[in-house]
């Protein structure tokens, strides 16, 4: 999968999810700020990604994600992606 993909299938995961208008998010969309997610949001959307790359998200790289591009990169890093 390369990072279109991943974006768009990020995309689509936080559009389903959390209600959020798809054609909103980029890659520079801030998570809490621009998406309104809270930590409750960042638990259920680390659930998604564990299931989309079949690997744990370990906390110290969570703590890092602040954009819908940092989420990218870690799905990117997690699928060994280039």
């Amino acid at each position: 999968m390369n990072r279109d993909e991943i974006f768009s299938k990020v995309r689509g995961i936080l559009a389903e999810m959390f209600e959020i208008d798809a054609a909103t998010v980029t890659l520079e969309s801030k998570l809490v700020e621009d998406l309104d997610l809270d930590s409750i949001d960042a638990i259920d959307m680390v659930v998604k990604l564990q299931e989309l790359t079949g690997k744990r998200v370990e906390e110290a790289k969570l703590r890092k994600v602040r954009t819908v591009g940092d989420v990218v990169d870690l799905v990117e890093s997690h699928l060994g992606a280039s």
